[in-house]
């Protein structure tokens, strides 16, 4: 029977949910991917056709039918939804004092010839990706020392020699000149505040679940698990991971991952059963592993949850 939802639900793409179900062996149970996707609203009918049109692409093979089937994943979609430790450690030591901002914007500026636009395109939209903000036509800028990522989309798009790099402790933009200023200016910070403010919400929310007296079933942690991968993902991917030096505080962002902590910290007991997705074990090393020693933030152990079934 799917869990009540109020004002907590998550939106799951189909596609996230299938890949969110993959085992380490590179396998998906039907039977729990139609309990998990019942549990999120979905239908059996919208994810038989999402496996169909996987399987047509080759992306996964079939063995049995319905519920009692076994999906065998390529490598395509294997990694596809796991966190980067790197960026995800980066929030984490933000967020704990242990990477002041040294005052140096990072600065990007490219001209691409027309007769390579979609290269010029991917750049941009790469650019972004890392956090930059545009100040004007090919010019970008991020607080974050963003070099051997910028150097590497280049590479990989063959445009190095398109594009300048400079870094400067005395950035203005239009009449501002203070950093908090210019960030609030280049960033849309309300709209990637609000994403975090959800994220807190979804995440308390389950929290409260996991403390509660009621004993959770194997399909109702699979559903969280999905829930908290999707919802984590879905706030810091337009995130640029500006310093705290440069955000309002307090940063709702801030909030939202140490409640993410907690509640990944309570589900680290299940680590030692087999078959949990190869997601979930991915998010628990990496949180334990950025949030260690920490304060205020248990990572490690924590109280067991109680489950059933």
């Amino acid at each position: 029977m799917a869990e009540e939802h109020v004002n907590d639900a998550v939106e799951i793409p189909t596609r996230l949910l299938v890949e969110s179900m993959i085992r380490e062996d590179a396998t998906i149970d039907a039977g729990e991917l139609y309990t998990v996707a019942a549990a999120l609203g979905m239908s059996d009918q919208q994810v038989r056709l999402h496996i169909r049109r996987l399987v047509t692409d080759g992306q996964i093979t079939q063995e049995g039918r319905g519920r009692r089937a076994l999906l065998r994943v390529g490598g395509q979609m294997l990694g596809s939804i796991e966190p980067n430790i790197e960026f995800v450690g980066l929030m984490y030591d933000q967020d704990r004092g242990a990477a002041p901002w040294d005052g140096i914007w990072h600065l990007v500026a490219f001209a691409v010839p027309e007769t390579r636009r979609q290269a010029r395109d991917a750049v941009r939209d790469g650019i972004v990706g890392l956090g930059g903000a545009a100040i004007q036509g090919g010019l970008y800028v991020s607080p974050n020392s963003w070099e051997p990522y910028v150097e590497d989309l280049a590479d990989r798009l063959d445009i190095g020699g398109h594009l300048t790099r400079l870094t400067t402790t005395d950035l203005r933009v239009g009449e501002l000149d203070s950093p908090r200023q210019i960030a609030a200016h280049l960033w849309p910070l309300d709209k990637i505040a609000a994403g975090h403010e959800r994220l807190l919400a979804v995440t308390q929310a389950r929290l409260d679940r996991l403390a509660g007296p009621r004993e959770l079933s194997r399909s109702q942690i699979l559903t969280m698990l999905v829930e908290l991968a999707a919802e984590f993902t879905r706030a810091s991917e337009p995130d640029p991971l500006l310093p705290p030096e440069l955000l309002p505080q307090p940063w709702p962002g801030t909030r939202a991952r140490s409640a993410l902590a907690a509640c990944w910290a309570q589900l680290m007991p299940l680590r030692s059963m087999p078959d949990w997705p190869r997601m979930f074990y991915h998010y628990a090393d990496v949180i334990e592993r950025v949030t260690a020693g920490a304060e205020g933030i248990e990572t490690a152990g924590g109280q067991a949850i109680r489950t059933a079934g």
